[in-house]
């Protein structure tokens, strides 16, 4: 029996949204790459970019547990706490932590590009029907 690999032109790709209001940073951002990836399909081939496009929503509600709000650090020219970043730039925080779970390549690039965050509830993307994922709450 031959192995099957999915071919770039024959990946059909979805959109699907995920809601961060009061959901941890890491398992919001793991559930994003792991789609990206295109982990969740039976299709997945690790060298093709099989992944959907992800829209997070209410980027600015999201959580970290502990004192990571205060001890965890975002270097760019300044460093800045998660506090101070999620104040200025919450989308922001988001794509960072998705893009450390991605491979660091091309294809991890090309793979980030499909990650759509925005601060509140609101989306432009309605257009491609979403499906909305719910993250399990312990």
């Amino acid at each position: 029996m031959k192995t099957y690999y999915a071919k770039p032109q024959e990946v059909e790709r979805e959109w699907v949204v995920i809601d961060a209001a009061d959901q941890v940073l890491g398992k919001v951002a793991a559930k994003a790459a792991h789609i990206l990836r295109g982990k969740n399909k039976p299709q997945f081939t690790p060298h093709v970019d099989t992944g959907d496009f992800v829209i997070v929503i209410n980027a600015e509600k999201v959580r970290v547990t502990g004192n990571k709000a205060l001890d965890k650090k975002y270097y760019r020219q300044k460093c800045e706490t998660f506090t101070e970043a999620i104040e200025k730039h919450p989308e922001r925080v988001i794509e960072h932590a998705v893009k450390g779970m991605l491979p660091k390549n091309t294809l991890g690039r090309k793979q980030l590009t499909k990650l759509k965050v925005y601060a509140g509830p609101e989306h432009p993307h309605a257009a491609q029907k979403p499906v909305e994922i719910k993250l399990e709450e312990k």
